[in-house]
């Protein structure tokens, strides 16, 4: 519920401060900044990292489909390694064994 809010006054803002016939002062900046930064704060203590690991044979290890992987390991000791479609961990030396891609995703605690 505090993302929604955060995200409305993130989006309205700027309509507001150009309809306004007054200049947007140091003031109105920082007051904008300590809300934000109060927001953040309550969204991140309502929220944890939930993370999985994937293994499989191959150059490919794909994430569930709610999770996004953040990082990849190779057999082989292959050590180049992309993302692709931000759901697939590839790794690019060729005869790869095998290959993991460590899976996470932000949930409500």
């Amino acid at each position: 519920m505090m993302l929604a809010h955060f995200l409305i006054v993130v989006l309205l803002l700027p309509g507001f401060l150009d309809a306004s016939s007054e200049s947007c002062t140091l003031s109105d900046l920082m007051s904008l900044n300590s809300l934000i930064k109060s927001m953040a704060s309550i969204i991140l203590e309502q929220a944890k990292t939930e993370c999985v690991e994937v293994n499989a044979p191959g150059a490919l290890a794909s994430c569930p489909s709610d999770y996004t992987p953040y990082a990849c390991a190779c057999g082989m000791a292959c050590g180049s390694w992309d993302i692709r479609d931000k759901q697939t961990c590839h790794c690019q030396c060729g005869g790869i064994d095998w290959t993991n891609a460590h899976c996470c995703k932000i949930v409500a605690k």
